[in-house]
């Protein structure tokens, strides 16, 4: 079956969605162990969170780029998911979506939210076809992921790092059956007409 272009994939319960994130550890580490961000995380500055575990590994590097060594699982609720889409703007000008280019500037401004469309990644980091999504959470919306919408939070790094061992070794039977297991995000096209064509 073909993929769409634009599809959220991730894992996901009826209550709630996970996304990743990758911080040095003692952002990582402190984060995991209390289930939620400690005082030295800016609720000012955006964050970016993303249901794609590959694209994840592809960001970070499975774990091994200066300042993203801790790879987090953040569980949280679906409630406050779809309240970001919802104030969420397209980080870039897309002609037929947008009335013009002022118009969306003016509204990326005033959005607590932005989505970008990458490339999601096979098992070797390749880019495929089909678009992963990435969630910017700026002002309100960081506001409301730090202190509202966390379920949990567990530290997936050794994961990544088993992961990436058997890519090494070329077992990718062995490294896709250690994946976490996503599927098609219940969202209606609605909900995501004013994000993408």
């Amino acid at each position: 079956m073909t993929e769409p272009r634009h599809r959220i994939r991730a894992v996901h319960t009826d209550s709630t969605i996970t996304v990743y994130q990758a911080y040095a550890p003692e952002i990582g580490l402190a984060t995991a162990r209390d289930g939620r961000f400690p005082a030295a995380w800016s609720r000012d500055r955006m964050t970016w969170i993303k249901p794609s575990f590959l694209w994840m590994m592809y960001r970070c590097g499975w774990g091994a780029k200066e300042g993203q060594e801790t790879v987090l699982a953040v569980e949280i609720t679906r409630e406050g998911f779809a309240w970001a889409l919802r104030h969420a703007c397209l980080s870039h000008y897309e002609p037929g979506l947008h009335t013009d280019h002022g118009a969306w500037r003016r509204r990326l401004k005033e959005a607590p939210a932005r989505v970008q469309w990458d490339p999601e990644r096979d098992l070797r980091l390749r880019p495929l076809p089909h678009r992963s999504l990435q969630l910017g959470l700026t002002g309100e919306a960081a506001h409301l992921y730090a202190d509202a919408w966390i379920v949990s939070v567990t530290d997936v790094t050794p994961l990544a790092h088993a992961i990436h061992s058997r890519v090494r070794d070329g077992d990718l039977d062995a490294a896709r059956r250690l994946l976490p297991h996503e599927r098609p995000y219940p969202v209606s096209t609605e909900a995501l007409s004013h994000l993408h064509r």
